[in-house]
């Protein structure tokens, strides 16, 4: 008597990769919310998960919650023996997969059946749209201001001396937008950035010279760049705590910021730009920080911000090098 074949679960319609460090909580809650979400879609929406950890030390690839689909009902895992940053990793786990679209999702986020479907029917339905991106809530439910301008060579610098809290310089982050409407952005943030793999293969994936941070923002500009929209649906909503997994490493944080600033303003906008950011990062970055930490009665926050310019002051020779293969504009 011969058994009945299984029929072969269908082509992943969407890979998703979550890059992770010393976020195993948050892990496991964000790919128990893809679990759940997985039960409610069946096949109407096929997901591939890649897990990509960065070197944790908090046992975070223990006990990862069972998916429908995968190698032993799990994610897939890459488990890299250093943290080799987010944007290679990103680039490493897109490459597991094959799906027309990916989502780059953040440990600490949470997601639904609705807002995977919807955010992949919205991608998919308009050919001029390479990027999505989710209306972010916290977890008071309070909308997270998350969409960004494309910044400028003034308004990296204008920033970086405070001039946009004067409202000399226009603000990063779009704050004074309630994030209610759909609408093209110019940017969408990482926690929640759904893209075409077509788009993202001629692009070549994320800038791997950004280590952490600004590597959304690059991205984003170079789909603009390539002639295609990035859009903000503030029907899609996803529950996001924000900084999850880097909250207590403010030091490391502070100095990846800053190069990844710089690093963004000499390919966009020229060696002149990069420079004067170095400049305010030692002149005033890091000195307002100390201000506002001394204000605060906080020495481990003034201590943090002292050790993360010591840090980027070490990776300063190998920044002015990539500084000086840039034009200077």
């Amino acid at each position: 008597m011969t058994g009945i074949a299984a029929m072969p679960a269908p082509s992943p319609a969407l890979d998703v990769v979550i890059v992770n460090w010393n976020g195993g909580a948050l892990l496991r809650a964000c790919l128990a919310s893809l679990a759940a979400a997985e039960e409610r879609l069946g096949d109407a929406l096929s997901l591939h998960v890649v897990v990509v950890d960065n070197a944790s030390t908090d046992r975070s690839l223990d006990d990862l919650p069972h998916l429908r689909h995968g190698p032993g009902m799990g994610p897939a895992v890459i488990a890299n023996p250093d943290n080799q940053g987010f944007g290679r990793a990103c680039n490493a786990g897109a490459a597991r997969g094959e799906a027309p679209a990916i989502l780059f999702l953040n440990p600490d986020a949470r997601v639904t059946a609705e807002s995977l479907a919807g955010a992949h029917a919205a991608l998919m339905a308009d050919p001029g749209t390479g990027i999505v991106g989710a209306q972010l809530l916290d977890e008071a439910g309070r909308v997270q201001r998350s969409c960004a301008r494309r910044p400028t060579a003034a308004s990296l610098v204008g920033q970086a001396l405070l001039l946009d809290r004067a409202r000399l310089v226009p603000s990063h982050f779009m704050t004074e937008w309630d994030h209610a409407e759909d609408r093209a952005v110019d940017q969408v943030m990482g926690a929640f950035l759904m893209i075409r793999r077509s788009l993202f293969t001629e692009l070549g994936g994320f800038d791997e010279r950004f280590f952490v941070y600004y590597e959304d923002v690059d991205l984003c500009a170079r789909a603009q760049d390539a002639g295609f929209a990035v859009r903000h649906l503030a029907g899609v909503s996803v529950r996001h705590e924000g900084q999850g997994t880097t909250r207590a490493a403010k030091a490391h944080r502070l100095a990846c910021f800053l190069e990844s600033q710089i690093r963004y303003a000499a390919k966009h906008h020229g060696r002149a730009t990069a420079l004067a950011l170095v400049a305010t990062a030692f002149g005033a970055q890091v000195p307002l920080r100390l201000v506002q930490a001394l204000a605060r009665r906080s020495g481990r926050e003034a201590g943090e911000t002292l050790r993360g310019a010591g840090l980027l002051a070490r990776a300063l020779p190998g920044l002015l090098r990539a500084i000086r293969a840039h034009p200077a504009r």
